[in-house]
């Protein structure tokens, strides 16, 4: 996809470079020869997972800032920008951990935006694959793209505006339940992930393969009560099941002393993520596919100047509760930083206020979980990021077992993952809250919280900096900008 993304951006500069119009034309393509050849139907797919990689102006998943990521992380307890006593930073992250955002907040507003947006890429690719009969496989994939980012988009708004055909205006987009866009995903989901490629790596590095696939319907399905109100536990494990057939692993999560942070367990974090573990991934190279700005979002300026030779931001912390949680003996507690640190910086653990007046310059827990890789510069660096790996998909297996009444087959599928990270197995099954804290400890900073703490009854439980929530809090207001286009959409309750 690299290099399918590098040949479309070529072409795009090629084509504006033509301005005569009194040239001959020898030969072209038509638009079904075009799409309906590997090298088209891969041009097409490579539009749709361009919207997926994070960069400037809220637009990705995962990976720059004020967008879909900082919406879904600094929601929940696990991270925060505050705004700083110097001045420093907006209060729309504050008032994402405070439990107190608005329909005109900006990061709410760019979500909204850029899933319509990639919705809006999607439907294209798949318009131009099945027009051109292209290979059943791309055209699945096309789908199975679409279906994620309408899975996206039902799980933070709830009922929102559905399309399928770019042939509708904006002011015209029907509202639909969260119910009907959960069907419509998992339909999509169940009719075209056994026709995707089952190959890992490679030109599927970074792609919807079977196993992607299978991933992301296991996700759907853990999730279903949530947007339903029917469980739908033996139908996740049934996914996870079938994921396992691509044959994944643990990755080793052995002292190394060639690793910053001194252990394998932190390649899962690095440049070309490892595919034992590594089921779906965003390729990224700093300043030409996408960016991860989180380690030097977090880190004070000369702290990260010592370590990489360029400023950091001072803007993410861990709060202090939610670093406690990690035990000494626990290798992932190594991402963290607090105390005296290069560049003449102490870190603090209590950060006192997130908004009025805000916290102290050096207050809060830092986070290298993305240790920077090069190329790197002061406007992030080329980690790659995971959007699914098998450590999720056991944690999944084991919450399913022990819901559904099964505890004992949950115990291995934990251990692992507590053995890996150097803990001690669990010296009885596991209980909910043991598969709650353990996807707490090992799934930090990756943008799974949000629904886990909803799904296990904990969004609305105060924290350290507000008090307890009210119930409309689950779901994210549909922006003003986007009511006031279509006075047809109703808001969600409470906004």
């Amino acid at each position: 996809m690299r290099k399918i993304f590098l040949f479309t951006c070529f072409s795009f500069l090629f084509f504006s470079a033509c301005t005569n119009v009194d040239e001959h034309v020898y030969d072209k393509y038509s638009e079904k020869d075009f799409y309906g050849s590997a090298e088209g139907a891969n041009v097409a797919l490579a539009g749709v997972y361009a919207k997926i990689g994070g960069n400037w102006g809220g637009v990705g998943y995962a990976g720059a800032d004020n967008g879909w990521y900082d919406l879904n992380t600094m929601s929940t307890d696990e991270q925060v920008i505050p705004h700083r006593n110097t001045g420093d930073w907006q209060l729309d992250f504050a008032r994402l951990h405070l439990h107190q955002w608005l329909p005109t907040d900006l990061i709410v507003t760019n979500t909204w935006n850029w899933l319509y947006s990639s919705i809006f890429s999607a439907n294209l690719a798949v318009a131009q694959l099945e027009n051109a009969n292209a290979d059943p496989a791309k055209i699945a994939e096309a789908r199975v793209l679409r279906a994620f980012f309408y899975y996206l988009l039902m799980d933070d708004y709830g009922n929102v505006p559905f399309y399928t055909e770019n042939t509708i205006t904006v002011d015209k987009l029907p509202q639909v339940s969260r119910a009907e866009i959960y069907q419509f995903v998992v339909n999509e989901l169940t009719n075209n992930v056994d026709k995707l490629s089952t190959n890992k790596g490679g030109e599927y590095y970074g792609r919807f393969n079977r196993w992607a696939g299978y991933a992301l319907l296991a996700k759907v399905y853990l999730n279903a009560e949530v947007y339903t109100g029917t469980a739908k536990w033996n139908e996740c494990l049934a996914a996870c099941e079938k994921l396992t057939e691509g044959g994944f692993s643990l990755h080793p999560g052995a002292a190394n002393a060639s690793s910053p942070l001194g252990y394998q367990y932190y390649e899962l974090f690095g440049d070309k993520l490892p595919d034992d573990e590594t089921i779906l991934a965003i390729y990224v190279q700093a300043n030409v596919v996408s960016r991860n700005i989180f380690t030097i979002r977090s880190l004070n300026g000369p702290n990260a100047l010592a370590l990489f030779g360029f400023n950091g931001w001072n803007g993410t912390i861990v709060p202090k509760s939610y670093y406690e949680k990690f035990s000494d003996a626990d290798i992932r507690k190594k991402q963290f930083l607090v105390g005296a640190q290069p560049g003449g910086v102490t870190y603090t653990p209590e950060v006192t206020s997130l908004d009025n007046p805000g916290a102290d310059r050096n207050a809060g827990v830092r986070n290298m979980k993305f240790y920077p890789v090069t190329p790197m510069d002061g406007g992030g660096a080329s980690n790659d990021f995971p959007i699914y790996r098998y450590a999720d998909i056991l944690l999944m297996q084991a919450e399913c077992y022990v819901r559904l009444g099964n505890a004992s087959q949950a115990k291995s599928l934990v251990d692992a993952v507590r053995v890996r990270a150097g803990l001690n197995a669990l010296t009885a099954n596991p209980t909910l809250t043991d598969i709650y804290n353990e996807r707490v400890l090992e799934l930090n900073w990756e943008g799974h919280h949000r629904q886990d703490m909803i799904r296990f009854g904990t969004f609305l439980q105060p924290n350290d900096f507000r008090g307890a929530s009210e119930e409309h809090r689950k779901l994210f207001p549909i922006p003003t900008d986007a009511l006031n286009t279509n006075p047809a959409l109703k808001q969600n309750p409470g906004y």
